[in-house]
């Protein structure tokens, strides 16, 4: 039977795995969080302002009926929508996700509260405080939107709904973050896969999407019609009354722009700069292969000129940056970690790694390391991805294998769940003494190929706080979920 309610739950079902669509235990939300009142509503969910009863902090509560989950395929799209967001979260211009819970009637996203208002409630305001609204203006607001598109592809996610509605900020503040905050049509994308379902708004959809063949580049159609309104609404009061009125659906997305002609002639465009037309002309190019990338847009000369110039790292490089700061402890409790996730929890980093793995033997080379951290965008001198190739390589192989990637590339954020944190320390708590000895750090680096006992010693001497001569689990903690810890005068990290 199905989730729609023509069978009873028991006893059993609450406390198994029964009837329910993330395939874990079902739980009372209302135990955890109280509802304050809807903040939005949308096609597959209604979403709520709560507060943790536990610390009384404010989040948004994304709710849907299980009801309205009538086929297999809705129902895998909402648990794709859940690992995405798990997969980019904690990565800038992204909503964060706090947990998804299952009840009887509905499945709960809780993510980050943004209570800054939309984007063109930001606009209206600006036009309110500085009687006017500029170019400089919209080239801020719109490389936040940009990054979060260059995250989710170098995370190999396309989002498929980008417009500006689903972008909030963070909180009122001057210099609130702007973030994307619904993932609910975005979809993992394997290296030359191609997408057929139409999906998407149909203001912002790409040409490709109606033909039924696309791929990344549908984002960037998108975020070219969403620069488009930020900068033909210049002169107006409010840009809502550019899609009231059609006038992006007459303008963009219709026969002059699939034959590949722009109209800037029409107001306000005379006086918007070459540079900014020739972004938006970049962005919105019929052939998919021609259109610029998320990275490029980001170096267009109008968003370094007009925007902060801020370089940010590929994602993935970034992740890998950190993993290499780290001490051998914190690689090798990572690597525990990672092999006890489930299939379900590293789908995205599944991915990421059969991308780079081309030749499809089951471990990256530094060749493959090189061409996949390009193809994202890097820019590294071949030492530098030596480098980071030798911090990955965890068992010194030559190359990196499934786990020592998903060690090197997942979610700090994942560590501070306390399960995964209490299992790598049971796994170096050999007598179950409730202390990490150096003669068991040094049987498990050992056993991993990773040092030897002056290695052993020296964690131990960095992590040890009260000078017992041994890792305690409170000590474990602080060290996987504090920044980067090595030993000192050892740094293992990029300057």
């Amino acid at each position: 039977m199905g989730c729609c309610g023509s069978k009873p739950l028991t006893a059993s079902d609450i406390d198994g795995k029964q009837e329910t669509i993330l395939g874990k235990p079902l739980e009372d939300i209302k135990k955890l969080y109280s509802f304050e009142g809807e903040l939005g509503k949308g096609n597959f969910g209604t979403t709520y302002l709560c507060k943790e009863n536990s610390t009384g902090k404010s989040y948004a509560c994304k709710s849907i009926l299980k009801r309205t989950l009538s086929s297999e395929e809705e129902k895998e799209a909402v648990k794709t929508e859940i690992q995405i967001m798990d997969h980019v979260s904690g990565e800038p211009n992204i909503v964060q996700i706090k947990g998804s819970y299952e009840d009887k009637n509905s499945i709960h996203i809780v993510m980050e509260f943004c209570g800054g208002g939309e984007l063109f409630d930001k606009i209206d305001a600006l036009v309110k405080s500085h009687s006017y609204y500029s170019e400089k203006d919209a080239a801020g607001i719109f490389r936040s939107i940009v990054n979060a598109v260059k995250i989710c592809h170098s995370l190999d996610v396309v989002h498929r709904d980008l417009k500006p509605e689903n972008f909030l900020f963070s909180s009122k503040d001057e210099n609130a973050m702007l973030k994307a905050i619904d993932f609910g049509c975005s979809v993992y994308i394997k290296e030359g896969q191609t997408l057929e379902r139409i999906v998407g708004s149909k203001y912002y959809i790409a040409p490709e999407v109606l033909e039924e063949s696309y791929g990344k580049e549908i984002d960037i159609w998108s975020a070219g019609v969403i620069l488009y309104i930020l900068l033909s609404g210049l002169k107006l009061n409010t840009l809502r009354c550019v899609l009231l009125c059609n006038c992006v659906y007459s303008c963009i997305v219709d026969a002059e722009i699939k034959e590949g002609r722009l109209d800037f002639e029409s107001q306000p465009w005379p006086l918007i700069t070459f540079k900014a037309k020739h972004l938006i002309g970049k962005m919105l190019t019929k052939n998919p292969k021609e259109r610029i990338s998320a990275a490029d847009v980001l170096e267009h000369p109008w968003m370094k000129s007009e925007a902060p110039d801020q370089p940010i790292d590929n994602v993935v490089l970034s992740r890998m940056k950190q993993f290499r700061a780290m001490n051998k402890l914190k690689k090798l409790a990572l690597k525990v970690i990672a092999e006890g996730l489930s299939e379900e929890e590293i789908k995205g980093l599944k991915t990421m790694f059969e991308n780079m793995d081309t030749d499809k033997n089951g471990s990256i080379t530094y060749e493959e390391l090189k061409t996949g951290l390009n193809r994202h965008g890097s820019k590294l001198s071949e030492t530098e991805v030596r480098q980071l190739m030798e911090a990955a390589d965890v068992d010194g192989n030559g190359t990196i294998d499934y786990i020592e990637f998903i060690s090197a590339t997942m979610q700090r954020h994942r560590l501070e769940r306390d399960e995964h944190l209490h299992k790598a320390f049971q796994h170096f708590d050999k007598d179950n003494s409730g202390y990490i000895t150096k003669d068991e750090l040094e049987i498990a680096m050992k056993e991993h190929g990773m040092g030897d006992e002056a290695n052993a010693k020296e964690i131990i001497s960095e992590v040890d706080k009260n000078n017992d001569g041994k890792i305690d689990y409170e000590e474990f903690c602080t060290m996987m979920r504090n920044g980067n810890l090595q030993p000192q005068g050892k740094l293992l990290g990029v300057h």
